[in-house]
């Protein structure tokens, strides 16, 4: 009765016509290799992918978070996070260190470390430094000197990054002229161009060859100095006589 009923009820048109134009596309043929067979074979060639419709999650993350986040795992923004939250209560923020940071492995904690840099917060970065100085596995590496003090000249941080090329040249390792850069930027920033000399005559003995970026920043920022400035420009023009130092009016800095 049920059936009987069901098959008296009226569809709605737009089943009719939707089982109407699939039911024809059902083609019923004999398998060429099965030529015996008594049944015949269904063919169903109705169902049609929707264009640019996945029916699948790819599993990848979507938007920014797979360009930034890819390289982080779940431990170490987990640690991230607690060293942010603790780092104003000292006790506390040293206690998570040695729950959570001492037992993360290498390649997370150097992970952490760049992020805290990326992010400028260098004094828990400089932490972080300290902790990996004790592992087992460190073995002293310049790059990672070169990030730590170059964030720290960035944030205006001399005292420790200074701190850290002595720790550096302590461990016989010697700063490229990036490093350089940064560091005579930071002193300049930092108002301090006597600093900034002493990175250069440093930077001068160098086994390195000059590069002309960290004379341009100089040159630049003792123009306030001139007696300064001369010494940095007669170098400059000794290494580099090709090239030619602007000299902007005296007037416009009161230098007369």
């Amino acid at each position: 009765m049920a059936m009987r009923s069901f098959s008296r009820a009226k569809l709605p048109s737009f089943l009719v016509s939707l089982l109407g134009r699939d039911l024809s596309r059902i083609s019923i043929y004999k398998s060429s290799a099965c030529t015996t067979s008594q049944y015949p074979i269904l063919e169903y060639s109705w169902f049609r992918p929707i264009p640019d419709f996945r029916l699948y999650h790819d599993g990848r993350p979507r938007g920014p978070l797979w360009r930034g986040k890819k390289l982080i795992g779940k431990e170490a923004i987990f640690v991230i996070l607690g060293l942010k939250r603790f780092k104003d209560d000292e006790e506390k923020l040293d206690k998570f260190i040695k729950c959570h940071v001492l037992r993360l492995l290498k390649m997370e904690m150097v992970a952490v470390l760049t992020e805290l840099e990326r992010q400028e917060e260098v004094t828990l970065a400089v932490k972080i430094f300290k902790v990996i100085q004790k592992q087992d596995w460190y073995k002293p590496d310049v790059y990672l000197y070169k990030d730590l003090i170059i964030a720290l000249a960035k944030c205006k941080k001399m005292d420790d990054a200074m701190e850290l090329w002595e720790s550096m040249k302590k461990e016989e390792l010697f700063p490229d002229y990036q490093t350089y850069t940064e560091v005579i930027r930071g002193f300049l920033r930092y108002g301090s161009p006597a600093d900034a000399m002493n990175i250069y005559e440093d930077m001068k003995n160098s086994p390195d060859p000059p590069e002309e970026l960290p004379f341009r920043i100089l040159l630049k920022g003792l123009l306030p100095h001139p007696l300064l400035r001369n010494r940095v420009k007669q170098d400059f023009e000794e290494i580099f006589p090709d090239r030619h130092v602007y000299d902007p009016p005296e007037e416009i800095f009161g230098l007369r």
